[in-house]
């Protein structure tokens, strides 16, 4: 199917706290409660629609432990798109989030859009990391925040879309530009109709690169 758009995403945070369960969830529309850990990266596609235009979100999920961090550096370049998750019921998945953040804003581009995702929102009664906390460092540093459940599904697809719009209307700003594809942006097919035989600006395929 053609797009219009696409946008690369990259989801970080600490090992544990969801990151592939959040992927597939969005993805799949399935929950799988044992999940292997994160080998280096995997990676999940879908599209949705914004303001009449589809979408292609091309989502990579990396690993949270520490020995695969220069891997999961890679790959914030060429990012347009962040989220950055911890754990509502792990306190110390929260007090890692501005070591995340620091190492985000150090290897992507300055326009990165960054939502702040607190998964797990399902275990209430093990909460150990009230809303609030989330919402003040969210304010902070300048983030979209939410609360999600990779289980229940509970705001999983507002947190990638909310994303996306964020992104698609810092193109309309013309805060990116989206003739350089290390933006994490690729024009697509529907933006050359006189011709829609001829590859997207820049010729790459889908799975060409500009991420690492």
């Amino acid at each position: 199917m053609s797009y219009a758009y696409l946008f690369k995403y990259i989801i970080i945070g600490d090992t544990g706290v969801g990151k592939s369960c959040l992927l597939l969830q969005f993805t799949d529309k399935r929950f799988q409660p044992v999940h292997d850990l994160t080998i280096g990266v995997e990676f999940g596609a879908r599209m949705i629609t914004i303001d009449g235009k589809q979408i292609k979100l091309q989502i990579w999920d990396t690993a949270g432990q520490e020995s695969f961090r220069s891997i999961t550096r890679s790959y914030y370049r060429g990012a347009a798109g962040a989220l950055l998750v911890y754990d509502i019921t792990r306190r110390d998945t929260f007090n890692h989030l501005t070591t995340w953040l620091e190492d985000a804003r150090q290897h992507s581009s300055s326009n990165m859009v960054i939502m702040l995702i607190g998964n797990k929102s399902d275990l209430e009664a093990r909460r150990d990391v009230k809303k609030e906390e989330g919402e003040a460092f969210a304010r902070e540093h300048g983030l979209i925040f939410m609360e999600t459940s990779a289980k229940t599904a509970a705001n999983v697809e507002e947190a990638f879309i909310n994303t996306a719009k964020e992104i698609y209307q810092k193109i309309q700003e013309g805060v990116f530009d989206i003739n350089n594809e290390a933006n994490g942006i690729k024009l697509g097919p529907q933006h050359s109709p006189s011709n829609p035989s001829m590859p997207p600006r820049g010729g790459r395929t889908d799975d060409g690169g500009g991420c690492c």
